[in-house]
């Protein structure tokens, strides 16, 4: 089974990797960033030699993201961020493996990256299975 591992932020947290003061939160350092990043490349290493891996992606900071809607007919495009949305997808994982238990461990690890005290107080991950054909919705 598939399963999509989505990870979310806000735009105070990228603010922040990228070393801006931000309101009430830590500011990363580069040595933070760097933990960061060793350790995603650890976890992704990790699930593509297990086969668990089928694709991973992080996402630029909401500032460049473009909201589409339809508002009385009529197409509304609004570039980010969003003042409404307190967390924006930051990245997903997708991966394929025995039990909606072992996608929930593999999960579970993004609760253990490195950064500066108090950075991943706030981490939201969710967990959904992908539906391989309409029938599965």
């Amino acid at each position: 089974m598939k399963y999509l591992i989505l990870a979310y932020g806000s735009q105070r947290d990228y603010d922040a990797m990228a070393g801006r003061p931000t309101d009430g939160g830590p500011t990363w350092t580069p040595q933070d960033f760097e933990a960061m990043g060793t350790y995603m490349e650890k976890l992704n290493n990790d699930l593509a030699e297990s086969g668990e891996l089928v694709e991973t992606r992080g996402l630029t900071a909401p500032v460049h993201a473009r909201r589409l809607r339809q508002q009385d007919g009529a197409m509304v495009v609004t570039d980010g961020p969003y003042a409404e949305a307190e967390e924006v997808l930051a990245g997903y994982w997708v991966v394929e493996c025995d039990s909606y238990d072992r996608a929930t461990e593999i999960a579970t690890r993004l609760f253990h990256v490195p950064g500066p005290v108090g950075a991943g107080a706030d981490v939201v991950i969710d967990i959904r299975p992908v539906a391989e054909s309409r029938h599965e919705l």
